[in-house]
């Protein structure tokens, strides 16, 4: 890519992004005769839909045992990957609470969890030298245990299966299909279209599923979420705030006794993120840079910031000899409690997981929240079919057993953590300090966000790539292959693209992509749609990101 400096070109994402098209998302047709009946449907199988679909199945089983209730019921998972966790990316330390409420029977051991946290170390980066300082009480992690989120989800999987639940796995959702103010299925995309979008040699159409009850766990930034939302006139306080998280997997020579956050450099003092190194037994180790998508910089380029975060002398004498074993991206919702929808529930209908908004950035953890939400959803839709009525009344007590959980007691306490770095690093780590003290009590209300494409960027200086011959580095390119991407070359783009995009926005699309879509190549802008890993910063940032054709995309197996 040819960089040309851009010395006074100020880019407004929001202007030029494209509107969300609400009306692709939800479609108030008739089912087809052909549609299949599941009394729930879960969209998404993620910890939280996964979650749910246990638990309710649980609790069906229960009832049936115990010749009460209403009898068997059918209950559904789609889910967009070829298998289960092949979209499925995180840290991940985890904390267990809910796994052992979803199965009181195990240990911890039993979980498929890597190990328990033994130690932990944060550090303050320079360019060349590592600070270590107190870990902040948010981020403590005795009890935790650190595990590849693909294992756990695909352990997920066969315990569903066992309670008879039914997995759709390569089933991408489309739109959902509603009546009225009640959703009453969905309608799958379509598989087998030509680069054009017309019906090829092998085409599938779309299939129609109903269901009394429909949850939506199609994680972060789901564009049915969020049409859904919009459709309803749910709000929240704040708009939603995302960060990009870029991690790789290594196996290495040597071996680490506990786990390692670290912030500052790479980052710029007025970027918030920062990154981590985790043990994950058997001489692997993952290692990852986040970045909040309120960044300044258009030039900030997040895959570049991880290449240069592993030159970093702490960084390099661990992966020092090691081998890269897998990459993945996705974005992660950072607004915390403010950002959440004031109801996670509808006729028909229940949101669950980071599909919510349910990730308390201070402690860094999200996944035993998306599994308590979708046991409580689990709880809440099986009154609610004992009692015939899942309308929005029906189904009313999922939001408040969310809002009566350690799920929003949790976000509560951090509810202004990560608007307290908005103005940058230092000053964000006093605020937090003070908010950690007081319980969160200071400094008082809420203090207002604006949505992340608000933020105008401006072209800093051109920021040099660690050179490629050093063997700690790879590019996108190489990247996109470690992530197991399966798109065909052929698929129809996945993402809408504003008209007539102007130089600096494509630069600024180009830096921001982690897996090299974009490209600013003579005034223009190329679009590489099969190199997409779903990580859906653009969709936050500019181009919208829609459900492609099932099995595309990554296909993630440790991450």
């Amino acid at each position: 890519m040819a960089d040309r400096p851009l010395p006074t070109v100020t880019i407004h994402p929001a202007r030029e992004q494209p509107e969300l098209p609400r009306e692709r998302f939800l479609r108030e047709e008739e089912p087809s005769e052909e549609a299949v009946h599941m009394d729930v449907l879960f969209v998404g199988g993620g910890p939280a839909g996964l979650a749910g679909a246990i638990e309710l199945a649980r609790l069906v089983r229960e009832n049936e045992m115990e010749g009460r209730g209403k009898g068997s019921f059918e209950i559904g998972v789609l889910e967009k990957a070829a298998e289960l966790g092949g979209h499925t990316l995180s840290g991940a330390v985890v904390d267990p609470r809910p796994f052992r409420e979803l199965f009181p029977d195990l240990r911890d051991e039993e979980f498929p969890f890597r190990g328990e946290v033994e130690g932990e170390a944060v550090y303050l980066l320079t360019q060349k030298a590592a600070l270590r300082v107190p870990t902040p009480p948010t981020m403590r992690n005795e009890g935790n245990w650190v595990a590849s989120i693909c294992e756990v989800v695909r352990w997920m999987g066969k315990k569903a299966e066992e309670l008879g639940v039914n997995l759709f796995p390569g089933f991408p959702v489309e739109a959902l299909l509603v009546e009225g103010s009640r959703v009453r299925g969905v309608r799958t995309v379509p598989a087998g279209l030509d680069r054009d979008g017309e019906a090829g040699p092998e085409y599938i159409a779309p299939t129609d599923l109903t269901a009394q009850v429909t949850v939506l766990a199609e994680g972060v930034r789901g564009p049915l979420t969020r049409s859904w939302l919009e459709w309803e006139g749910v709000r929240a306080a704040n708009p939603q705030i995302y960060a990009l998280g870029v991690k790789e997997l290594w196996e290495v020579p040597g071996s680490m006794d506990r786990v390692v956050h670290t912030m500052g450099w790479p980052l710029s003092s007025d970027t918030f993120g920062g990154g981590w190194i985790y043990p994950m037994g058997n001489r692997l180790v993952s290692l990852g840079i986040v970045v909040g998508l309120d960044y300044r910089d258009a030039r900030l380029d997040p895959h570049r910031l991880l290449q240069e975060m592993k030159t970093h002398p702490l960084v390099r004498r661990i992966l020092q000899g090691g081998e890269l074993i897998e990459w993945g991206a996705r974005t992660i919702p950072e607004g915390g409690y403010h950002s959440v929808p004031e109801r996670r529930h509808g006729d028909g209908l229940c949101v669950v997981g980071d599909a919510a908004g349910f990730v308390d950035v201070p402690s860094l953890k999200g996944i035993h929240y998306a599994v308590e939400s979708g046991v409580l959803a689990a709880r809440a839709i099986f009154r609610a079919l004992e009692a015939g009525d899942t309308s929005e009344v029906g189904l009313r007590s999922y939001t408040e057993s969310v809002d009566d959980s350690f799920i929003m007691r949790d976000l509560y306490r951090t509810r202004n953590m990560r608007s307290a770095f908005k103005n940058g690093l230092y000053s964000g780590v006093l605020k937090a300090g003070a908010m950690t003290l007081t319980g969160g009590r200071f400094p008082g209300g809420r203090i207002p966000v604006e949505e992340d494409a608000s933020e105008p960027r401006r072209f800093g200086p051109t920021p040099a790539m660690p050179p490629s011959e050093d063997p700690l580095y790879v590019s996108k390119v190489d990247a996109v292959f470690k992530s197991g991407n399966r798109t065909r070359d052929d698929l129809p783009s996945h993402l809408i693209v504003p008209d007539d995009v102007a130089p600096g926005l494509a630069r600024f699309y180009t830096y921001l992509c982690p897996a090299g879509v974009y490209e600013a190549r003579g005034g223009s802008l190329v679009v590489n749609a099969p190199n997409c890993v779903d990580c859906k910063a653009t969709d936050i940032l500019g181009p919208r990101w829609t459900a492609r054709e099932g099995g595309s995309g990554p296909a993630y197996r440790r991450m």
